[in-house]
């Protein structure tokens, strides 16, 4: 326990030895900003961030590593507005970058599971009318929860609820489809629906046997042949009772750490008609769907906030499917963060709590998962270091509990 508490000091000086701890939290704006007319409504802003982690698993295997050192993220994203109407956005970097996958020259050569740049997001926009949008390209506007659209720039916990990412490798790639969408607002309601292409490599395709249950495999469009087994259907409406979020993208944010005061509700889908070959070689439907309400409020003047999140999802991915944080079954996740009071211009404290249950019909049983963290805030979103346990356990299995410590930096 030594041994790892000096781990975390010294990844917390290397990471943030420069941070001044009194500028303000959101001092470094909107990012990098070029403008191209003088009234500034044609320009490229850039943005970039970095998450680094150090993960230590005391349940790891006889003859495994304990400690893991880790890229979690590396992106940047660039938004070009070349009018009114028109815009265009453009996100890569890579995922979970680890001495197991990292490569002799940067490329992938001989080892296949190089992990190594490509596009999260490549789509553009056109505005038809006030608040009503149509885009088309590799894009992030999902259905099913607020989760399944979360910024990964300002989560409250350390990474989002994994299993809230639904079809991540199933039909898309990391969470992104191919397609066109809509989006807009009216009054108070939000709203955002999508026709889009399935992958036709997917994270199961080979139709090898599960450990559990049935061989019920997702075979995105190829199942069957069927040309209903290529698109998919998703949308995802809320409404914004108090203050209005923005969404000129499709990232929801996770904690406003009291800077506005936001309570919506929702409720989306995701429909994918024949995506799964059963073991009888017939195929069946896809059908997520999700209601969930957020709510993030200053309390008092002392600049203590708080942030709760709850969503219950119906998950049927076929019979007795089951792959890991994917499960035919039902789920109920729930997090709630609190800002410390103290002064908004210097560090700030959140520590927070989250559960999740998982209904799995392959096991007749459940997945249950607990976390305990905090996040210390040195200019808000933009420098922050945060510290996450998570204890999970499946059916009848051991539980495992993780340690992590996540560095990040946005600019």
């Amino acid at each position: 326990m030594k041994k790892l508490n000096c781990i975390i000091v010294v990844l917390s000086l290397c990471f943030f030895s420069g941070f001044s701890q009194t500028e303000p939290e959101m001092g470094y704006g909107k990012g990098y900003r070029i403008n191209f007319n003088d009234d500034g409504t044609k320009y490229m802003r850039f943005i970039s961030w970095g998450q680094f982690w150090a993960q230590y698993n005391g349940d790891a295997p006889d003859g495994t590593e304990k400690l893991s050192l880790s890229v979690r993220r590396a992106r940047i994203l660039s938004w070009i507005k070349f009018s009114d109407k028109f815009s265009l956005v453009t996100h890569f970097g890579l995922n979970s970058l680890n001495g197991n996958n990292t490569s002799p020259l940067g490329s992938q050569g001989s080892n296949a599971d190089a992990t190594q740049l490509f596009f999260h997001d490549f789509w553009g926009e056109y505005k038809v009318a006030k608040d009503f949008y149509v885009g088309a390209g590799l894009h992030y506007w999902n259905g099913i929860s607020r989760l399944n659209n979360q910024s990964t720039l300002n989560m409250l916990t350390l990474d989002n609820n994994r299993s809230s990412w639904s079809t991540i490798g199933l039909s898309d790639q990391f969470a992104r489809h191919i397609g066109v969408y809509v989006k807009g607002k009216l009054g108070k309601v939000q709203y955002r629906f999508a026709l889009n292409e399935a992958n036709r490599n997917t994270l199961d395709n080979d139709g090898t046997p599960r450990d559990v249950g049935t061989a019920t495999v997702y075979r995105g469009r190829e199942v069957l042949g069927s040309d209903e087994a290529g698109k998919v259907i998703q949308g995802y409406v809320d409404v914004n009772l108090l203050d209005q979020e923005s969404n000129a993208l499709p990232y929801k944010v996770g904690t406003y750490m009291g800077s506005k005061k936001v309570f919506n509700i929702g409720a989306g889908f995701f429909s994918h008609p024949s995506g799964v070959v059963l073991p009888n070689g017939e195929g069946d439907d896809v059908l997520l769907f999700a209601a969930d309400a957020f709510y993030d409020a200053p309390i008092g003047d002392n600049g203590s906030a708080i942030t709760a999140y709850a969503t219950y999802q119906n998950n049927d991915y076929g019979e007795d499917f089951f792959l890991g944080p994917y499960a035919t079954g039902n789920m109920i996740y729930g997090h709630v963060g609190y800002v410390l009071p103290g002064d908004k211009t210097k560090t700030r404290f959140q520590p927070y709590v989250a559960y999740s249950t998982r209904s799995i019909d392959a096991i007749d049983d459940n997945a249950n998962q607990f976390k305990l963290g905090a996040n210390i805030f040195f200019t808000g979103h933009h420098s922050k270091l945060s510290f996450d346990y998570t204890n999970d356990k499946v059916g009848d299995g051991d539980a495992t509990g993780v340690f992590t410590v996540q560095a990040m930096i946005f600019l």
